[in-house]
């Protein structure tokens, strides 16, 4: 199962959170081969370029002329050894096994002596290996750490810019490499976290440790483990799964203060719908609207089963492109989200293929395209009204700047805003502040905070 996940992300551009547990469900494993699956999915699609580095001093084959599948069939066998408790026996016969299948006995026998001498070093020694005769930082850390080598600058980058070390990064890159804790997010007013984890605590019957409260998001209920889809109340969205950070933002965006009326939402990009819900929950706790504007019909339909537990009259979805609002309604809105296209460079834990698929160009066009939204955002908010700038991405092109340029061009144009500060009013609302709640704008980090790498700035219109 877990070859046929990487076959198909490979081959087919697939993503492995959505088909994995198609064929999890399809497959009906136990709960114990069902994580064993998983953790080697995921484990391997993360830590590919470390493995890949590995494979490559075991043979004299330069890896692009190793079939794709039988460098396939190692990256699963490589991760069983050096990321999994798996007898070192037992990886190895078992990738035999695996390649003899799937590739052909051809195939088994190279496969067999790579990974018998994989099997002659532990972890520690591997990763002395990869880091010797290589000289520059960046590429040892892409190596070890098995990031892109421009990944690896820009998140040095993004530290450096935040007040951060650079003493940090390892341990951000490391932070990507590690399973992501299950998030719920009680959604206020239609449920409490507590009761929220006492039915998440009846979903796991085989661990004995209890769900617990957020570190960043007062809503927040981390789950040990079990099935989140088994809760009711996240099958008719009273909670959803969300990670800490986001919860969070989406709450900075509904108690950002502002001045005057509080009646009017906009949620510029609201697929696939997780903060659209908690905001369109806490608006109805206000008496505020909220429009959920989402450019993608597939995605405005998960807006509308996301937000199925709010009443009709509370929140509705509009299906446009959120380029278009600032023209089309001016000053219209007390408060507006701009969860913008991004990266996901900060998601990376979650999305273990994105990695390997992003490229510098991107960060160009999608930055192009957040002016775009900020802007529309600025104009459509109203004067004394807040503009709460969202993404999941610690790339400076994509946050600082993005703010800066378009508050500046805005400002030529007559359209002033000011900065309000983020970190004061993420305090106020998480349970423990964040590391980077001293400074104006908001940088969550997956190894300081364990949420993922969002940022978030405050913009209030002045004029």
């Amino acid at each position: 199962m877990a070859l046929e996940v990487l076959t198909r992300v490979r081959r087919d551009d697939a993503f492995a959170n959505l088909l994995l547990p198609e064929l999890l469900e399809t497959a009906d494993l136990d709960r114990r081969d069902a994580g064993f699956a998983t953790a080697l999915t995921y484990g391997t699609l993360r830590l590919r370029g470390r493995y890949d580095a590995m494979i490559a001093a075991c043979t004299d084959r330069p890896l692009e002329r190793i079939d794709a599948a039988v460098l396939d069939v190692l990256r699963l066998g490589t991760h069983q050894l050096m990321g999994m408790r798996v007898a070192q026996h037992a990886a190895v016969s078992t990738t035999v096994d695996l390649a003899t299948t799937s590739c052909g006995r051809g195939a088994a026998t190279f496969v067999n002596a790579v990974m018998r001498r994989l099997s002659e070093r532990d972890l520690d020694s591997w990763m002395a290996v990869l880091r010797r005769d290589v000289l520059d930082e960046t590429a040892a850390l892409a190596r070890t750490q098995s990031h892109p080598e421009w990944i690896v600058k820009a998140l040095r980058q993004a530290l450096a810019t935040h007040g951060r070390s650079g003493d940090e990064l390892e341990a951000l890159l490391a932070a990507d490499n590690v399973d992501p804790e299950v998030v719920l997010c009680a959604r206020p007013g239609l449920i409490a976290p507590e009761a929220l984890a006492k039915v998440a605590r009846k979903a796991d019957r085989a661990h004995d440790v209890e769900p617990r409260p957020g570190r960043i998001s007062p809503l927040a209920v981390v789950m040990v483990g079990g099935d989140p889809g088994r809760i009711e109340a996240i099958r008719d969205s009273r909670a959803g799964v969300e990670d800490e950070g986001s919860q969070l933002v989406a709450l900075m965006a509904a108690h950002a203060p502002l001045e005057g009326r509080d009646e009017h939402w906009l949620d510029l990009c609201a697929g696939p719908g997780g903060k659209a819900a908690l905001l369109a929950a806490r608006a109805a706790q206000t008496g505020a609207r909220l429009l959920a504007n989402e450019v993608s019909p597939h995605r405005a339909d998960l807006v509308r089963s996301a937000l199925r537990a709010i009443a009709p009259d509370v929140a509705r979805v509009r299906c446009g492109d959120g380029r278009d609002l600032g023209r089309d309604e001016p000053g219209a809105y007390d408060r507006v989200l701009v969860d913008a296209p991004c990266t996901g460079l900060g998601s990376l834990r979650r999305r273990p293929e994105a990695r390997w698929r992003r490229e510098p160009g991107d960060v160009t066009v999608l930055a192009e395209l957040q002016r775009e939204l900020l802007a529309s955002a600025l104009r459509a908010v109203r004067r004394g009204g807040v503009v709460t700038y969202v993404t999941c991405s610690p790339h400076t092109l994509e946050t600082s700047l993005v703010v800066r340029d378009v508050t500046r061009r805005l400002e030529r144009e007559g359209l002033r805003t000011e900065p309000l500060h983020a970190g004061d009013v993420a305090t106020r609302l998480a349970p423990q502040p964040p590391a980077g709640a001293d400074r104006e704008t908001l940088q969550l980090w997956p190894h300081l905070d364990g949420t993922d790498a969002m940022f978030c700035a405050l913009l209030r219109r002045t004029s």
